[in-house]
């Protein structure tokens, strides 16, 4: 890991030092900001995204970090003491640090398989109705008449397709809390 203060990052925007700076964090598991104005917080933010096209996660729990927040690609707010627009600005909110092991392990894993099953689900819903008005077209002779009516069209998006991801989004878990929490190494796999 890298830990970074506010001087630093002064010494490292104004000596146009970035390059090096990111050639460091290029060896670094992680990158911690301390003691640092909000600008530098979402600069450095911005050129990590910019210049390594990598995915970043900030983490704040105070009005400093609403910007650094705003710039990463999955901002998390912790609601304490400071206030709450961290919590405000942020894709996830948790009440404390110590929770965020979970959101990410846990509640991550389970959001990234949910929502790739669900894209093939989308795929295969969309293809079945597609072919069924596809071969329609060759029995009324591609005269362009419709197989249903307009409502009967919404009532099979809205009632026939829409219980599948609720009860799916509600009640898959294909792999154990406990178990995602013993064995970090599962994240991997969707991935």
């Amino acid at each position: 890991g890298l830990v970074l203060d506010g001087r630093t990052l002064t010494i490292i925007f104004q000596g146009g030092l970035e390059e090096k700076l990111l050639e460091l964090a290029r060896h670094c598991r992680s990158v911690l900001c301390c003691r640092s104005t909000p600008l530098q917080k979402s600069m450095v933010v911005k050129l990590v995204r910019r210049q390594l096209k990598a995915m970043t996660l900030s983490i704040g729990d105070g009005a400093n970090d609403v910007s650094m927040i705003q710039a990463a690609d999955v901002g998390i707010g912790i609601s304490g003491q400071e206030g709450m627009q961290a919590v405000m600005a942020s894709d996830f909110a948790i009440s404390r640090f110590k929770h965020l092991k979970k959101l990410l392990l846990v509640h991550g894993h389970w959001c990234y398989a949910r929502l790739a099953k669900m894209v093939i689900y989308f795929f295969y819903k969309n293809v079945c109705y597609v072919n069924l008005l596809f071969w329609y077209q060759f029995f009324c002779g591609f005269s362009g008449s419709t197989m249903v009516d307009y409502w009967q069209m919404i009532f099979f998006n809205l009632f026939f397709t829409s219980v599948p991801p609720l009860l799916f989004g509600a009640l898959d878990k294909d792999v154990s809390a406990e178990t995602l929490l013993r064995l970090p190494e599962l994240y991997k796999n969707g991935q």
